[in-house]
């Protein structure tokens, strides 16, 4: 099978196409026909080996320490199952699917994903490309929503509000009732607008931190709002998310959280089986939908890392396998 390999650690240049062998099919796996995949911020970051800091050498001895232990990456998969394990029930052959894999392996024609994870039939509705897009920054959101017990009619605000976990959040955070306000660039205001946020701050004209607002939940999908800005912001039990975040931010969690009524929540999003299929049902009634910058060919997956690094995609960056 054709497979984007990380030959080592480094810029774009380092991914290769190449002929391997295909995956087998665990017990409790199916084996699926990727035919689209995306270049997430994470597969970004294990193919530079750029992590938040503090989590440099524990990154290491998880991906590779000189060189990639995983050299296939792509954590998003939609496609079509080719087989299925001995303990598999409720797939079959031919049935379209998508997942977040944490085993990555995305980006090649096959992938072997365990039924025990993140895993759900396709909605209808969807392209296996609009799938694919949905599953990092949907699952991602849904996770820190859900940690941070968000209430109807509560303010939200989500900083970075037209990327891949911005999207998911500005919508999911609407889904739920909450009065919704998105930050980003000039030229995103419309598309942030189109997902149902009520309000949208363009970051270049007005600091949403030196604003007379107050917010009872911050979703912080850049790296660039730590507690230190958003404290002044935060309603008094307000809690403030923070998707990217080193294990300094991660450490002065625990004293913000233990001497004010305040939380900061941060850390991995935990991703649960039952996620995928949330984000199925919301996207089949409509409250939910991918937002896609661009699809790259897998022979093009260079070009799509790229634009990832650039750092001003809109959604998600799409791969179409096979």
């Amino acid at each position: 099978m054709r497979a984007a390999i990380q030959t080592s650690f480094g810029a774009p240049s380092v991914l290769e196409l190449r002929e391997v062998s295909a995956p087998a099919c665990g017990d409790d796996e199916v084996l699926v026909r990727v035919r689209a995949s995306t270049v997430s911020v994470g597969d970004a970051r294990v193919r530079a080996m750029r992590v938040p800091r503090g989590f440099g050498w524990i990154s290491r001895l998880v991906f590779g320490w000189s060189r990639p232990r995983r050299p296939i990456l792509g954590v998003d998969v939609a496609g079509t199952i080719e087989a299925v394990g001995a303990k598999v029930q409720g797939f079959a052959p031919g049935d379209e699917v998508f997942a977040l894999n944490g085993k990555m392996g995305g980006h090649a024609e096959l992938c072997a994903i365990s039924t025990k994870g993140a895993v759900a039939h396709k909605p209808r509705s969807l392209s296996h490309e609009q799938a694919a897009a949905l599953t990092f920054g949907g699952t991602t959101a849904l996770d820190f929503l859900r940690r941070a017990k968000l209430a109807r009619g509560e303010r939200v605000l989500v900083n970075g509000a037209s990327g891949a976990v911005g999207t998911a959040a500005v919508q999911l955070a609407k889904h739920r009732g909450a009065h919704v306000t998105g930050v980003c660039s000039g030229g995103n205001l419309e598309l942030v607008r189109s997902l149902g946020a009520d309000e949208v701050i363009d970051y270049r004209e007005r600091d949403f931190a030196a604003a007379s607002e107050r917010y009872d939940v911050i979703l912080d999908a850049v790296g660039n709002a730590p507690y230190a800005r958003c404290e002044r912001v935060l309603s008094e039990r307000g809690r403030l998310l923070l998707v990217v975040a080193g294990l300094p931010e991660m450490l002065s969690a625990l004293w913000i959280n233990a001497t004010t009524r305040r939380r900061v929540i941060a850390g991995p999003a935990a991703v649960h089986g039952e996620d995928v299929r949330t984000l199925a049902a919301l996207a089949e009634s409509g409250a939910l939908r991918p937002v896609i910058e661009r699809t790259f060919s897998l022979e093009q997956i260079r070009d799509a890392h790229a634009l990832v690094d650039a750092g001003h995609k809109r959604g998600a960056v799409v791969v179409r396998v096979s």
